[in-house]
């Protein structure tokens, strides 16, 4: 009963990390531990190198004061946790308590021991049961019954002991195995501490291996280094404020071991002073006394000096920190520097750039006065200014120029296929608005339409479409639009007057009488046409003038011009003239009246004339 009674108090008894009396804890040796893993986890691998000379240096004394620091942590850890198995240790020794997997076999032991003298007694039993009288014979079967049950007790005790040593032994059941595991189970997770146990190189120079990069020249590059110049300030300062945390919580954990250890030197001091023993019983108790003060000097000194040298390392690794933070500070300022100047530069550019544009156009609106002449510098202006603007740019926030040259190739070549027609309308622009091109107003036939250019883009061209027959022309209310490509059409023929021109041929037809006197009816109807002709004959000869100084193809004045003919009609006479295109029909209209005024007044005409006249374009459109 006293057994069972052990046992179930064993089992029902939850172990608890001990204190010692510097209220030392195993929750705060781990929580100690975890601070200090991520902090070395930030150390080591949080801060990414923005590629300068001086980052290898620094990442990798971060990344060696992190590791070292994290050595000194497991160390006076697994010391503060022998510290508290000592102090649990004597503690159930003095209430004579054991606990964990010892006491479990201690007692698996006694039971063991307890059934075989058990099993002694029950074979002396059943040898006298053997030899006994009938008189004793019910005595010895009690004894053995009861002897059988017993054994069967301890039997089940024994199993039960067995079942919670095992599972003691495999879950680490215990304040000293518990916290011991827990500590063992923590720097597993670290594979660097195992390098570093085997005497390996732990520390992987990382960012030493990475060749160091030059200062791009693009402002691209440059704004984005200036922007990773400002995210490793913010990672170093919160690795800094990490550090001075984890500082803080090493300092609270050490502050108990110091205030023991000062105990610890003043026990021994006292004890020192205290007056010399005579007897052999005291000297023994001194010693013992003094050996017990060496012993737990040297257990707290174990876990205290790690600890102060924690604290140094930490020291050590923010002033490297603050060292790095300023080193790229002063890197960070002379990018930004570099940054706001080229991008007062290409400002300045832009603006040169825009000024001279303006100064452009506005020389162009002042010193050409030929429409077309000045619609072509405007459109050269515009292309220029926007080639040098590209360039501009491309200076200013290209650094790779090796990689967009080979990139700008593959587009040109995708550019050219996909935009083929495009391309070929631009290019056919700069033949329209070439010497002998089109121009806004000429008159043009195309594609089978006649009409008034209105308008010449770079891919397209407006004209306002004119309908009608024979030689009156007027506008359909419709604008019809061309690419410019189409002059490129072999099967689209094009047709324009000669540049500085505004007329075009018309001719009246009179059939003629075979008998009559010829010579004099072509005289006057010569006469009548003539009779037009001089209200506008010198802004013909203008334009005509204009196109001598144009070409150097000898060319006669434009006159009326006179011819007889046979035609499908029998004879007649024709009259050619030339008539503004503006105003043909007004002028189509005074020929025919002055024909009919002339055939009107003349017997003699009227005699010579077989038919009634008619007017025609000899070109339409």
């Amino acid at each position: 009963m006293i057994a069972t009674a052990f046992l179930l108090s064993a089992l029902l008894t939850p172990t608890l990390i001990a204190q010692t009396s510097g209220q030392l804890s195993g929750t705060a040796i781990l929580q100690h531990l975890d601070a200090v893993i991520s902090w070395y986890r930030a150390a080591s691998s949080g801060l990414p190198s923005s590629g300068q000379p001086s980052d290898a240096i620094y990442h990798d004394n971060a990344r060696s004061l992190a590791l070292e620091t994290l050595q000194l942590a497991f160390q006076s850890a697994k010391a503060e946790a022998a510290l508290i198995a000592a102090d649990t240790s004597g503690a159930s020794n003095q209430e004579a308590a054991p606990t964990g997997q010892t006491s479990y076999a201690k007692m698996a032991s006694d039971i063991s021991a307890r059934i075989a003298a058990l099993q002694t007694q029950l074979d002396t039993v059943n040898k006298q049961i053997a030899t006994a009288s009938r008189r004793n014979l019910a005595t010895l079967t009690s004894q053995r019954d009861r002897l059988q049950g017993e054994i069967e007790l301890n039997k089940t005790i024994q199993d039960a002991v067995q079942k919670m040593s095992s599972f003691v032994g495999t879950s680490g059941e215990g304040a000293t195995v518990g916290l011991l595991g827990s500590i063992t189970e923590l720097q597993r997770t670290i594979p660097e501490l195992a390098s570093a146990a085997k005497g390996q190189n732990a520390v992987v120079n990382s960012s030493s291996q990475q060749a160091v990069q030059p200062n791009p020249a693009g402002l691209i590059k440059q704004t984005e280094l200036v922007y990773t110049e400002l995210t490793d300030m913010h990672s170093i300062d919160q690795l800094i404020a990490q550090t001075l945390k984890l500082r803080a919580t090493v300092t609270n954990l050490r502050q108990p071991l110091v205030a023991e250890l000062k105990d610890t030197i003043q026990q021994g001091q006292d004890r020192a002073n205290q007056p010399p023993s005579t007897t052999p019983a005291q000297l023994d108790a001194d010693k013992k006394a003094f050996d017990d003060l060496t012993e737990r000097f040297k257990r707290i000194t174990s876990a205290t000096l790690p600890l102060s040298q924690e604290i140094i390392l930490l020291d050590q690794s923010r002033s490297n920190l603050l060292e790095w933070r300023q080193s790229i500070s002063s890197e960070y300022k002379t990018i930004l520097r570099t940054v706001l100047a080229r991008a007062l530069v290409i400002g300045i550019a832009l603006a040169l750039l825009l000024i001279l544009s303006e100064v452009w156009r506005r020389m162009t609106f002042r010193y050409v006065k030929d429409e077309r002449r000045r619609r072509q510098f405007l459109t050269i202006r515009r292309f220029v200014t926007g080639f040098l603007v590209v360039v501009v740019l491309m200076l200013g926030f290209v650094s790779e120029f090796s990689s967009l040259a080979t990139f700008a190739g593959f587009i040109t070549a995708g550019i050219a296929v996909a935009l083929q027609a495009v391309i070929l309308s631009v290019a056919a622009y700069f033949f329209v608005v070439g010497r002998y091109g089109i121009n806004v107003g000429d008159r043009i036939s195309i594609a089978g339409v006649t009409g008034d250019v209105i308008d010449i883009g770079i891919v397209r061209m407006y004209l306002m479409e004119l309908a009608g027959t024979n030689v009156d022309l007027y506008p359909t209310g419709r604008i019809v639009v061309f690419s410019n490509s189409v002059l490129f059409q072999a099967t689209t023929p094009l047709f324009k007057q000669l540049p500085g021109t505004e007329y075009t041929w018309h001719e009246v037809a009179i059939s003629m009488a075979p008998e009559t006197n010829h010579q004099a009816a072509q005289d006057k109807l010569m006469a009548a046409v003539n009779s037009v002709y001089e209200h506008y004959r010198q802004e013909i000869e203008r334009q005509f003038g204009s196109v001598e100084s144009r070409i150097d193809v000898r060319m006669r004045a434009p006159s009326p011009e006179g011819q007889l003919r046979f035609g499908d009609t029998g004879l007649e006479y024709v009259v050619r003239y030339p008539v503004e295109l503006r105003s043909a029909a007004e002028m189509d209209g005074k020929v025919t009246r002055a024909v009919l005024d002339t055939i009107g007044k003349s017997p003699e005409m009227q005699s010579a004339v077989a038919g009634s006249p008619k007017i025609r374009a000899l070109i339409r459109g």
